[in-house]
């Protein structure tokens, strides 16, 4: 997972959807009620130039909430613009923006490229055309593919948001979503198990049984898996689970504050299971930057790996990369 990168958040609240999708109500997701002008733009902006450590070779305007270019478009030019000022002076790498496969053509783009977008996300959630039309998603599996290749034609660096545990999903279904999305080859990925919130149509499916959310280990473990996929296609995965969400406004669902690195604990156990033949003591070696996540969070990783019949101590060896692991028989 991606760690040099960071965002500016400007949120869109709903205007600019044409439909309200089964398990969206971006009120809950964002706080955001009113639609920012562009001086609290520059405001953001300034506040992060403010910050420690700010980098602005890593750093991008993000725009998210909504979809961006469906809004109207000279409320979305005066957005851009005064993204623009910040471009132009080098202080930030570019201005991302999230937005529907299907409010993307040649004159979009277009008007993107003009006002210095470098990044496009797209909201697929889903490539399956049944949980598409089941979320009430309004777009189709083709207006993915479509919108990808535009995209990269015009040299946007393309990313894809995708869901876990949609209404009429499986792990199947999302793991050949997985399996498509590798395949139209997007820079970055981010990956959302689905959260039953207040005032959506799920949580009426929710009420009366017809829906029932993934557990937070079940979310856990799917999510790992695609996260292995991802990596090994060499695509990143800049986020795994929502930023965060209003508290009042949940119902169900997997959400966890920590839900990136449950996730890639997940993986670090898994691979120290498949190391680990005969129980003892062990030493496994990780690199320093994935220590916490060997040891697991309340250290449930090594808890388990006793429960086993492995006896593991963690330490550090910075030559080993991403889930690398080096079991070494202990004697202490």
């Amino acid at each position: 997972m991606s760690k040099k990168h960071s965002n500016i958040s400007i949120f869109v609240p709903h205007i600019g959807c044409p439909n309200m999708c089964s398990f969206c109500n971006q009120r809950h997701i964002t706080g955001s009620y009113k639609a920012p002008r562009p001086s609290d733009v520059r405001s953001a902006v300034e506040t992060a130039l403010s910050t420690k450590n700010y980098n602005p070779k890593s750093t991008e305007i993000a725009f998210f909430g909504g979809s961006f270019t469906a809004i109207n478009h000279n409320y979305m030019i005066s957005l851009l613009e005064s993204a623009k000022e910040y471009v132009d002076k080098k202080l930030v790498s570019g201005i991302r923006i999230s937005t529907r496969p299907d409010a993307i053509n040649k004159e979009i783009l277009t008007i993107l490229k003009k006002y210095g977008v470098t990044s496009i996300e797209l909201g697929a959630q889903s490539l399956d055309s049944n949980v598409l039309k089941m979320n009430n998603r309004g777009h189709t599996v083709t207006d993915v593919e479509n919108a990808s290749a535009l995209i990269k034609e015009f040299g946007f660096s393309l990313g894809i948001q995708m869901m876990t545990g949609l209404y009429c999903d499986s792990d199947e279904l999302s793991i050949k979503t997985a399996e498509k999305i590798i395949k139209i080859k997007p820079q970055t990925v981010r990956i959302y198990p689905t959260i039953v919130l207040k005032d959506t149509d799920l949580s009426i499916l929710y009420r009366e049984k017809f829906y029932k959310p993934q557990t937070l280990q079940e979310a856990i473990d799917l999510a790992s898996k695609l996260l292995l996929m991802f990596e090994e296609a060499g695509i990143d995965v800049i986020r795994l689970g929502l930023h965060s969400i209003e508290p009042d406004s949940y119902i169900a669902g997997p959400w966890h504050p920590a839900f990136s690195e449950l996730c890639q604990s997940a993986i670090f156990l898994h691979n120290a299971k498949k190391m680990l033949k005969e129980k003892g003591k062990y030493i496994l070696y990780v690199n320093s930057s994935s220590t916490s996540k060997m040891i697991g969070q309340n250290k449930s990783n090594i808890t388990q790996l006793e429960k086993e019949g492995y006896i593991c101590t963690v330490k550090n060896d910075d030559s080993l990369n991403n889930y690398q692991i080096v079991a070494e028989r202990s004697t202490l």
